[in-house]
């Protein structure tokens, strides 16, 4: 997920995408600890898109 995209949703849309993302980079982390992955390269860019929503929903809350 691109910035452009993160900054066009919602608090509550961000938060539940963080939420989804999370649980799924935990899976994939599980996934990853037990067999091979196909493109271990998805944990990389998860743990980015969690940081780039994770600093969005501050940046939001520190404007208020």
């Amino acid at each position: 997920m691109k910035q452009e995209e993160i900054n066009q949703l919602t608090v509550e849309d961000l938060n539940d995408r963080l939420i989804t993302s999370t649980d799924k980079l935990n899976q994939l982390k599980m996934t990853h600890k037990l067999s091979f992955l196909e493109n271990p390269l998805e944990i990389r860019a998860l743990r980015r898109t969690i940081a780039r929503i994770k600093t969005e929903l501050t940046k939001r809350a520190n404007q208020v």
